[in-house]
């Protein structure tokens, strides 16, 4: 696991902030790097195929993925490249205000405050297959507001993918879907 160890290697962290008494974890500096950045997405692809495909496959006769789901802001910045890889669509989940048209929504607790994510309403079609990926797992209320969202849609979240895990915070029990992440921090 020298790839896992080399990917933490590169996190930076942040005491209080956004404020008192929460560590920030900032995966960006990964991406910083294209060697690590290519080795998070490879590692990515690796995991969908081996793993998540063949489970869908073990489960329905469809067993693509036809949307992957990406959280503002970090999503943004890993979902398109594993859309893109898949051969499927990239849509963003945004901030309440942010999206044009017409928008489901979703309210959710983060582990500092509340907040509402949208989707626009004809982003994804009634029945596909959704991956939802975002940077970290904390508390599991925006990624849980984003399967929330799918769900309004008619579609299936099949997995969610994240870089970072914190698992005393339980945040993978509120998902409808298994997760799947490369670091654990406590």
């Amino acid at each position: 696991m020298a790839d896992i160890e080399l990917l933490k290697a590169k996190f930076q962290y942040y005491p209080d902030w956004p404020k008192k008494g929460v560590l920030f974890c900032d995966v960006l500096p990964v991406l910083r790097d294209p060697i690590t950045f290519e080795l998070l997405i490879t590692h990515f692809m690796s995991h969908i195929f081996t793993s998540t495909l063949p489970r869908l496959a073990h489960s329905q006769a469809d067993a693509r993925i036809n949307y992957v789901v990406g959280l503002d802001a970090r999503g943004f910045l890993l979902a398109p490249i594993i859309a893109q890889r898949l051969g499927a669509g990239f849509v963003p989940v945004r901030k309440r205000g942010k999206l044009p048209g017409t928008c489901a929504q979703a309210t959710f607790q983060k582990e500092y405050g509340e907040d509402v994510f949208e989707m626009q309403k004809d982003a994804i079609p009634a029945g596909s297959n959704v991956l939802i990926v975002d940077d970290l797992i904390a508390t599991g209320g925006s990624a849980s507001a984003a399967g929330e969202l799918v769900r309004q849609l008619g579609a299936k979240t099949v997995e969610y993918l994240f870089i970072v895990s914190i698992p005393f915070l339980k945040g993978a029990e509120k998902l409808d879907a298994p997760e799947y992440h490369l670091v654990e921090m406590d």
